[in-house]
């Protein structure tokens, strides 16, 4: 292929979305131009005809991981109408996150105080959300509160555990979740099971 058909080929989408992928798949340490690069078979002009320097490259995939893996699902599960369906649904896209990424990031933010910034935005977004749902369907503080630290609690720290990955039983623990809310409202359960499917998603490092 020519050198015009892999800059035709690739598009800043694609780059960032890479680097999640390394994230997921080695972890921060591995996070470098060489293994970008390599992995899109492309060379680093290539690279640089999409971003100024490598710093310019890092800070848009840490936004375009707090886009894509926070604010976008924020933003569309407010168009469902029912709290509880909108809980369910944002659980399923918890549930699917690329966790070891999830991680790698975690690790990244301790060294570096702007993605750490990031991070603590993604962390209240993901708080936020869970908190103004249970709100909803409560109209308690203190229970919203409890609800919304739990499932924040179980996401972090499944995707911080250095225990074999095992998405049937993050997916068995999301339901408990779903269906104590469901009881603390008074509301029916029907409809509310998490996808059957999901224990067969690999929510490790290889979703990417």
């Amino acid at each position: 292929m020519e050198y015009g058909d892999l800059m035709a080929a690739t598009t800043r989408e694609l780059y960032l979305e890479t680097g999640i992928s390394i994230l997921a798949d080695s972890g921060y340490s591995a996070l470098k131009l060489s293994e970008v690069c390599g992995r899109l078979g492309v060379t680093s002009g290539s690279f640089y005809h999409f971003f100024k320097n490598w710093s310019d490259y890092t800070g848009q995939l840490i936004q375009h991981w707090l886009a894509s893996r926070t604010e976008l699902e924020v933003a569309a599960v407010q168009a469902v109408a029912d709290p509880l369906q909108r809980m369910r649904d944002l659980i399923e896209f918890a549930v699917s996150l690329p966790h070891h990424a999830e991680a790698a990031i975690r690790t990244w933010a301790n060294m570096d105080p702007d993605v750490r910034k990031v991070q603590e935005m993604a962390d209240h977004a993901r708080y936020q959300v869970v908190f103004d749902i249970a709100m909803e369907l409560l109209d308690d503080r203190v229970a919203a509160h409890r609800y919304s630290s739990w499932a924040n609690y179980v996401l972090t720290g499944y995707s911080q555990s250095t225990l074999p990955d095992d998405p049937e039983t993050l997916t068995w623990a999301a339901q408990q979740f779903l269906d104590s809310l469901a009881d603390a409202s008074n509301r029916p359960r029907q409809s509310l099971a998490l996808a059957d499917d999901r224990q067969q998603a690999t929510v490790g490092g290889s979703q990417e």
